[in-house]
């Protein structure tokens, strides 16, 4: 069984946990270190459980709270060496650790594995974490689904899976044009109808949670994309993670679970 919670997700900062009983990782730091201690402890969460942070890409919503955690808390950062440069932050080289493409990165029980997306940024990667027989995947900040993303999903137990905009409200609404080109254009993010068909067509057989993930709030409702993936859904349960706050705190087990999250008393 492992845990997870979005404690943010949408271009104001993005920043999900995932966990074990006795340690766990975020992926992407992107709200301030107060407000990740906060929405943390909402949820009997510690951050002194976090023993490694993971940088996808060095856009701010994604490493705004990067710096000051790491000076806090004193943990390592796993980034790559040009996402580290193209963020411009300053963080003392004792806690940065490179990775590379498909190579897995132990942290006590956790198993990440990065692999390469397609994304306008400088070295941008995905992340699965694995343990005790689970996998959840974050998938966000996609131009397009490679068969890498492809591959992946279909391993996962959870995912965190990137449904920015729908394309009608996102052609029709008040984006400047090269806004919208950015948008779609094979570099910038998944639409509902392109998560929705790598949902349909590569998730596995005890896939049992996916968490709606990186809304834009212009260009989407939550309640339109929850409607057209329930509708293709059966017992995977579906949610928004939310761009106005943390999530749930869910367990995944290797099996299909019940749809109650659950709080573990060990934090």
């Amino acid at each position: 069984m492992l845990f997870t919670c979005s404690l943010n997700s949408g271009s104001n900062g993005n920043c999900y946990y995932i966990g074990n009983h006795s340690e766990a990782v975020l992926i992407d730091a992107g709200l301030s270190c107060r407000e990740t201690e906060k929405r943390m402890h909402s949820k009997n969460l510690h951050p002194g459980t976090i023993k490694a942070i993971f940088i996808s890409h060095e856009h701010t919503d994604h490493i705004k709270g990067l710096q000051s955690f790491v000076m806090k808390y004193r943990i390592p950062v796993y980034i790559t060496p040009a996402t580290l440069k193209n963020s411009r932050l300053s963080i003392n080289c004792d806690f940065i650790f490179p990775f590379s493409d498909a190579a897995e990165i132990n942290i006590g029980g956790l198993q990440i594995i990065p692999f390469k997306k397609i994304h306008d940024a400088e070295d941008p990667h995905s992340f699965v974490v694995k343990g005790n027989g689970v996998t959840i995947g974050v998938f966000t900040d996609l131009g397009v689904v490679c068969g890498k993303t492809k591959k992946y999903f279909s391993e996962c137990n959870a995912v965190y899976l990137e449904s920015n905009y729908d394309e009608d409200l996102l052609q029709n609404g008040k984006y400047p044009h090269y806004l919208k080109q950015r948008i779609k254009g094979g570099k910038g993010h998944l639409s509902n109808t392109q998560a929705l068909e790598l949902f349909r067509n590569f998730r596995r057989k005890n896939l049992s949670h996916i968490f709606l993930s990186h809304l834009s709030r212009e260009n989407n409702c939550p309640e339109t994309v929850l409607n057209l993936f329930k509708k293709y859904s059966g017992r995977v349960h579906v949610s928004v993670a939310s761009r106005e706050g943390c999530s749930d705190l869910f367990s995944i087990s290797p099996a299909k679970t019940s749809l109650n999250y659950f709080q573990p008393s060990l934090f």
